[in-house]
């Protein structure tokens, strides 16, 4: 990585935030690795642009490049921003999780349309403080009109290998301990569909950035509720290297979608623009605004509060 260029002078305009292997996909070659230095740092691994049939693409390991980041620890508002400078508009994450539900096999995969937020406050989670408040509307966490791609090239590749849930919530845990069963029962109590510790402040900042989000799960276990095999990472692990061709044919085909000019609305997240205006302008008037709060926000929409 260290050979490529540290510029790119294109905008670009789709990004996967996942693992380090998701780069290493056949027909995607690297071009850039970008790292810049955003109002809350940088991003948790160098940017790597990748092209595909003339296509860039970035691609963001959301763990760091070694996984040296723990959940809590990931500088998520520095990997948000850092993708909406370079242009970034949509996002796809990619993520790891354990199944609550007997139907949601380990090497399943699943849309999910909603969240229950269990993390415990420890992690950064907003753009909007210090001096400048804003309320987002965040009733439906994911990206439906991203979420119907993602089910069409998965739909195209069941029998293949692949086999897609379509809806669900998302449990998101502190971390990094797994759960207890007592907890893992109560989640399955509530709804919950599948766990992971990832999903969240990630999809709160990519709404407040006014960008399209929307996660695939990959199960790589049951949780503890379904025996009394306690959950670990080398069973994680076996199921995420057993199923990591399905996971990038996925993947690839979704940007291969994407990449298609009908879709340039839906990348551009148009339906997203202005979102964050209506939930900041109105709240703190100018007269209380921080201007440290003021020129953050300004890395993140420039010209913000020219009218």
């Amino acid at each position: 990585m260290s050979s490529l260029p540290d510029h790119f002078d294109r905008p670009v305009h789709i990004a996967v935030i996942g693992g380090t292997g998701l780069t290493k996909m056949e027909g995607y070659t690297p071009v850039a690795a970008l790292n810049p230095l955003t109002p809350w740092g940088f991003p948790s691994a160098p940017i790597q642009i990748l092209e595909h049939n003339g296509v860039p693409i970035a691609f963001l390991a959301r763990h760091g490049q070694y996984h040296q980041h723990a959940p809590h620890e990931i500088p998520t508002r520095a990997n948000i921003a850092a993708l909406r400078h370079i242009g970034v508009r949509t996002i796809i994450a990619f993520s790891a999780v354990g199944s609550l539900r007997e139907e949601i096999k380990p090497m399943d995969f699943v849309v999910p349309d909603q969240i229950i937020d269990r993390t415990k406050g420890i992690r950064p989670f907003t753009f909007f403080e210090g001096g400048l408040v804003g309320h987002v509307g965040f009733a439906d966490p994911f990206d439906a009109k991203l979420a119907a791609v993602v089910k069409r090239c998965a739909t195209a590749m069941q029998g293949d290998g692949v086999t897609l849930h379509s809806g669900g919530t998302v449990i998101c845990m502190e971390g990094p301990q797994f759960s207890t069963r007592a907890e893992s029962n109560m989640y399955r109590s509530w709804g919950g569909s599948v766990i992971n510790m990832s999903a969240l402040p990630e999809a709160k900042l990519a709404r407040e950035a006014e960008l399209g989000y929307q996660m695939i799960c990959m199960a790589t276990d049951y949780d503890c509720w379904h025996t009394t095999e306690d959950v670990d990472v080398a069973m994680v692990m076996k199921y995420m290297e057993a199923n990591s061709v399905n996971a990038k044919r996925l993947v690839g085909a979704v940007l291969d979608e994407l990449s298609k000019q009908e879709h340039g609305d839906l990348v551009m997240a148009t339906h997203w623009q202005g979102t964050s205006a209506m939930g900041v302008k109105y709240c703190t008037k100018p007269e209380g605004r921080s201007p440290e709060a003021v020129k953050r926000v300004e890395y993140l929409f420039p010209g913000f509060f020219d009218d």
